[in-house]
C-alpha cells in the first residue's frame, strides 16, 4: 500500500490543497514573466503599448549596437563596441537580420580600425580587435591581410627590442669593464 493512501482523509486533502495552490502560484507567476500582462493577453502587446520598442535582450543589445556605431566605436574600446553587441544579438538570435547586415556593412570601417591600431603600434589591441572581426567573418582575406601585416609588425617590435636590449648590454659591460681600471 502506498504512504499516501495511509495518511488520514484530512491530510491527504491538505497535501492535494497544497499541491495546488503551488501550481497555481507557479502558473501565474509563468503568465506573468511571459509578459502576458495585457488585456490581450500577448507581449507583442506589451512591445506596442511602449510606443513599439523591443525591451528584450536583442532589443537592448541592438540599441547599445546603434549607440555605439553613432559613437564611432565599431571594435573599440573592449566591452562596449558595435561588433561585441551585434555577435551577442546573434548568440541570442542567430538569424537576426538587422545584426547581420550592420556587421557586414561596419566591417570595412572596422577593418581600418585594426589595421590604424597596427600602424600605431598597439599590436595586443589590434589582435583583440582581429579576433574580434574573425568572429563575424574568419575566412575574409582582408582579415587575413591584417593578420600577416600584424605578424610582420610583431616580428618588427620583437627585433627593435632585442637592438636596445643589446645597446643596453653593452652600454652595461662597458660600465663595467671601465670601473675595473
Amino acid at each position: 500500500m502506498s504512504r499516501f493512501a495511509t495518511l488520514a482523509p484530512r491530510q491527504r486533502m491538505l497535501i492535494g490543497g497544497s499541491l495546488a495552490a503551488v501550481l497555481i502560484l507557479a502558473g501565474g507567476t509563468a503568465w506573468w514573466l511571459s509578459g502576458a500582462r495585457t488585456p490581450g493577453g500577448s507581449a507583442n502587446a506589451d512591445v506596442q503599448a511602449s510606443g513599439g520598442k523591443d525591451d528584450s535582450g536583442v532589443g537592448i543589445l541592438l540599441d547599445l549596437a546603434k549607440t555605439a556605431v553613432s559613437e564611432k566605436r565599431l571594435v573599440a574600446p573592449a566591452g562596449s563596441n558595435a561588433y561585441e553587441f551585434y555577435l551577442s544579438v546573434l548568440q541570442l538570435d542567430p538569424q537576426n537580420k538587422a545584426a547581420q547586415d550592420q556587421l557586414h556593412d561596419s566591417f570595412e570601417a572596422a577593418s581600418a580600425d585594426v589595421e590604424r591600431a597596427i600602424n600605431d603600434n598597439d599590436l595586443d589591441e589590434a589582435q583583440r580587435e582581429l579576433s574580434l572581426l574573425r568572429e563575424f567573418d574568419s575566412t575574409n582575406y582582408i582579415l587575413s591581410l591584417l593578420g600577416g601585416k600584424l605578424d610582420a609588425q610583431r616580428q618588427i617590435q620583437i627585433r627593435q627590442d632585442e637592438a636596445r636590449a643589446a645597446v643596453i648590454q653593452a652600454q652595461h659591460a662597458a660600465s663595467n669593464s671601465g670601473s675595473m681600471l
